[in-house]
């Protein structure tokens, strides 16, 4: 038990700034589907059992639509496939957790991503339960911020136009926070000129996918030079 509190106490100050962001986005999202005539309750499930951001604002629109699952999985997979290369950079850092794994596979999420790649425990905690509380804390701000959405939203009427751009401001500052963090920026640039790319060539509603396989090919065959040109 000493190993673990040991590891929730150097996990809480790296998931401050989550707490702040997760809070309001859930809030967020809470009011949202509260506004769609669905209670606080769904809004604990969702965030609970789906636990992601962007799909969850998604599966809004989903749920007061006529149910279609082919098309549900489509944008399911675009809205979310960007994790599959969040997985497989995390391979390493993953092996050798144990029965921690599935959870930190399940709450990998775009900030609990960005701090598992930066964030280093001390020498004297273990490295498994520090990403895992790490994981765990993120998702308990967006349940609560969630619940507190919903809670309200059921009480008090909102005007929730606009509110779905949080999602939108959310990944903007990401990535400008990631820009400052790095002094070496072709790999961003390279995916900014993709996606700009792809969007001229296959239209706002299916450039995605395409961007996404371009950014990958391009980087995996630039791999060496740019790691050779970030080390220098």
């Amino acid at each position: 038990m000493g190993e673990k509190i040991k590891a929730l106490k150097a996990a809480f100050p790296h998931t401050i700034p989550v707490l702040t962001g997760y809070l309001f986005l859930g809030f967020a999202f809470g009011i949202l589907l509260s506004s769609k005539g669905y209670s606080a309750g769904w809004a604990i499930v969702m965030s609970t059992v789906i636990y992601a951001g962007a799909m969850q604002f998604v599966a809004i629109g989903l749920l007061t639509t006529v149910f279609q699952p082919l098309s549900a999985l489509l944008i399911t997979l675009v809205v979310n496939a960007r994790h599959l290369f969040y997985g497989i950079s995390m391979l390493r850092q993953f092996s050798g957790t144990g029965r921690k794994k599935p959870y930190l596979i399940f709450g990998l999420t775009d900030e609990t991503f960005s701090i598992l790649c930066s964030a280093e425990p001390p020498q004297d905690v273990d490295r498994g339960w520090f990403m895992f509380f790490i994981s765990l804390l993120n998702q308990a701000y967006w349940v609560i911020g969630s619940a507190l959405g919903g809670i309200l939203g059921s009480m008090v009427a909102f005007n929730t136009k606009g509110i779905d751009f949080v999602m939108t401001a959310l990944f903007v500052v990401i990535f400008i926070e990631q820009w400052k963090s790095q002094k070496y920026h072709a790999p961003a640039i390279i995916g900014i000129a993709a996606s700009a790319l792809c969007l001229l060539l296959f239209g706002a509603g299916n450039f995605i996918i395409p961007a996404m396989i371009m950014i990958v090919v391009l980087l995996t065959l630039l791999r060496t030079r740019l790691e050779r040109r970030a080390a220098e």
